[in-house]
């Protein structure tokens, strides 16, 4: 029964365990020393040194120190509005003057400091190393996303897009050459959600699958990935995903889907663009469930383009016709090649898609 409440309480208190013991005294000391600074020369030369200048410890505060020491930095604030009105008087004029508009000022600037430092005591990142943190988090997702090199007659390259031009997405790619090198194993995911609403759980799926991706034969991938995202237990907890499995030698390669849009080939004997959609649910929706594959060859001069949804379909346009006009574009391609292509065919298909856009091709060379 105990044991059941200390699990409860956990839950209920989320990340509350983790807000870190580092101490700012070294800041606060700092912060403090600044404000009868700040009075002193107020009262020397008001013209210069105006009262408002106290917000300037106050906005620091607010971004260095917790909500309880913040509190000790106010009152010192407070101190020095009072000071400084006294010394200076009613009757002194412009700048010189503690006016109701000043205390407004740094009051509200004092709000919006402790409501940033509670915000960050609950999450528990210092703001000092809270930029380094979403730094390393987006380079991670980056490097995972990385494609590994390919043998001579090969080509790869992969863009990705995330929604409102943010650092984070919810589409990512793991990859990574098996069966000593001969096989390539590349998994295109759609987390649910867009951008930095999907990016944790996008970051941490890209490990797990990582993790898998190799491990597992390629049918027992998808099953193992469905498995994972159920138990998380997430309230948006379904992904989309598509795993190619291509062989370097031959160019034969399978196709395992769940609940993603269909590959696209492109035969540089008809240069036509077929279809290749495999069967298989959402991930996370039911255990159990079961992915067939679909085959293919690519041969030389052959592209496979594969694409999350948020690159062929809109609000008003549906994936069919998305997909019709991404193929359309890339037709502009067949004669040069593809290098560079994947990132120009985002910008001339979906550039203002509010949504998470990301596209790999595979080409073999002719």
């Amino acid at each position: 029964m105990r044991a059941h409440r200390v699990r409860t309480a956990v839950r209920k208190s989320g990340v509350d365990y983790f807000r870190g013991d580092g101490s700012d005294w070294i800041a606060l000391v700092g912060l403090l020393l600044t404000v009868p600074l700040i009075a002193f020369a107020t009262i020397l030369n008001p013209v210069w040194c105006s009262p408002a200048v106290l917000v300037l410890p106050i906005v620091a505060g607010g971004l260095v120190l917790r909500p309880a020491s913040l509190l000790g930095l106010y009152a010192a604030a407070a101190a020095a509005l009072i000071v400084e009105s006294v010394e200076l008087g009613p009757y002194a004029e412009g700048a010189a003057r503690v006016t109701p508009g000043t205390v407004l000022t740094v009051a509200a600037c004092g709000f919006f400091g402790l409501l940033i430092a509670q915000f960050r005591s609950r999450v528990g990142v210092p703001w000092r190393r809270g930029g380094t943190m979403l730094f390393d988090l987006r380079e991670r997702i980056r490097t995972q996303s990385r494609l590994p090199k390919l043998p001579q007659g090969w080509h790869r390259e992969m863009a990705l897009r995330p929604a409102g031009g943010q650092s984070f997405s919810g589409d990512f790619v793991v990859a990574a050459r098996t069966h000593n090198g001969r096989t390539l194993e590349v998994v295109l995911t759609d987390v649910s959600g867009k951008g930095m609403d999907a990016a944790s759980r996008a970051l941490l799926l890209a490990g797990a699958f990582s993790g898998l991706l190799g491990s597992l034969p390629p049918h027992a991938f998808l099953p193992a990935a469905n498995g994972y995202l159920l138990r998380q237990d997430w309230d948006e907890g379904f992904a989309t995903s598509i795993h190619l499995v291509l062989d370097l030698e031959s160019g034969d390669y399978e196709l395992y889907s769940a609940g993603h849009p269909p590959g696209m080939q492109l035969s540089a004997g008809t240069g036509r663009w077929e279809e290749k959609a495999a069967e298989g649910p959402l991930l996370g929706v039911y255990d159990g469930a079961e992915f067939d594959a679909t085959k293919g060859t690519l041969r030389p001069g052959d592209v496979l383009m594969l694409f999350t949804d948020g690159l062929v379909e809109t609000s008003d346009r549906d994936i069919a016709e998305g997909i019709d006009r991404l193929t359309g574009e890339a037709d502009r391609y067949v004669q040069g090649g593809f290098h560079g292509a994947a990132w120009h065919l985002i910008e001339a298909v979906a550039k203002d898609v509010n949504d998470d856009r990301a596209l790999l091709l595979i080409c073999r060379d002719a």
